[in-house]
């Protein structure tokens, strides 16, 4: 049995060794013990306030699995992106260069630094164990934050954020940062994201030229690079396009990562959830239905499991006894539900948003 919850003290050695598992290593779940206590600290202090509106709020969440007794996963919801300081991306955009005397007009793709993902709510940091790759439980790990901000709306922002890792060479380098930020830092992409990762990125985007990139002056690897996920992240990608998210014109100032968004009000998730009274029955006397995330009404207590999507004729949601223990309730107790399974429309989102983000 899994479970998502927040994270304890007690987990710094699974987080330690969660970080030094990601694919590839991540700048925002450094493998530092120092940075991961703080992570750690910051994250109850957030659970613990009194929130109105976004801000440093970080709330980390850890997967168990109850049966090995054993942390595998982790990830993070940033209230506010920006909120300490500027979070930084390149936005790629189009300059035309015409001139009427010799008949020219050119359109020419650019990457200008920008700080508009500052003010979103930021899905991040990531990291679960190979052994659980491509089970429900890395669904419920990804999305069980989108169902804690559906239950506390007013501690996040209406559009939702996540950059995934960009594409690396067979040798594990960025073709981006070796074309474009190995030019002002002599070192090399793994060096850069590490430290980055126990420091901030902020220091980076000071370097960086303040111009924008003509994409014609980078290497061709390095403009293949842009905005395409590492293929350890495809299928992650994919679960979030189907989420609602779109591919917005914002990429990773390092190596070109792609940077989703999403107005949390159109996602999947967001829409097809709804409360439901629990009735508490025997396990082998439940229906079969389709698998759902389930989650409590506790905020520092937050719980959500995978569970059979299970109505009654009057609307509860039946629950073993298991379950309604894992996730303190009793029998009567509204819980939020939403199915685990995405729509196998195509409603898939392939081309960039065309709004301001």
């Amino acid at each position: 049995m899994m479970v998502v919850r927040p994270v304890r003290p007690a987990d710094l050695p699974a987080l330690e060794r969660l970080a030094g598992l990601a694919t590839p290593s991540l700048t925002n779940l450094p493998a530092h013990r120092d940075r991961l206590e703080e992570r750690i600290a910051r994250s109850r202090q957030s659970f613990g306030r009194e929130v109105d509106f976004p801000g440093d709020e970080h709330y980390t969440f850890v997967l168990e699995d109850l049966e090995r007794d054993e942390v595998v996963g982790t990830a993070t919801l940033r209230a506010e992106a920006g909120a300490r300081e500027a979070y930084y991306t390149y936005r790629q955009e189009t300059l035309i260069h015409a001139s009427q005397q010799l008949n020219v007009r050119r359109e020419v793709q650019t990457l200008s630094l920008s700080h508009e993902v500052s003010e979103t709510t930021q899905l991040c940091a990531l990291s679960l164990d190979p052994r659980y790759r491509g089970t429900s439980a890395e669904s419920l790990l990804r999305r069980a934050r989108l169902m804690f901000i559906a239950q506390y709306p007013e501690r996040f922002a209406e559009v939702l954020a996540m950059a995934f890792p960009g594409y690396l060479d067979e040798q594990g380098e960025s073709p981006f940062w070796n074309s474009v930020g190995r030019h002002f830092f002599v070192r090399d992409y793994h060096d850069i994201n590490y430290l980055a990762g126990v420091r901030s990125k902020s220091f980076i985007a000071e370097v960086m030229p303040q111009f924008p990139l003509y994409l014609a002056l980078l290497t061709p690897q390095a403009r293949a690079a842009i905005g395409r996920e590492h293929p350890a992240h495809e299928a992650a990608m994919a679960e979030m396009l189907a989420e609602g998210f779109m591919r917005s014109r914002h990429v990773d100032l390092f190596d070109a990562g792609p940077v989703i968004k999403g107005e949390r009000n159109r996602l999947h998730t967001f829409r097809r959830a709804a409360w439901h009274p629990v009735r508490v029955r025997p396990a082998h006397a439940l229906p079969d239905a389709e698998p759902a995330m389930v989650a409590n009404q506790r905020l520092a207590d937050f719980r959500c499991v995978v569970a059979r999507y299970a109505l009654s004729p009057t609307g509860q949601l039946m629950l073993s006894p298991e379950h309604a223990e894992l996730l303190g309730v009793e029998e009567g107790r509204a819980v939020l539900a939403a199915p685990l399974t995405m729509p196998s429309n195509g409603e898939e989102e392939a081309g960039f948003d065309e709004g301001e983000l």
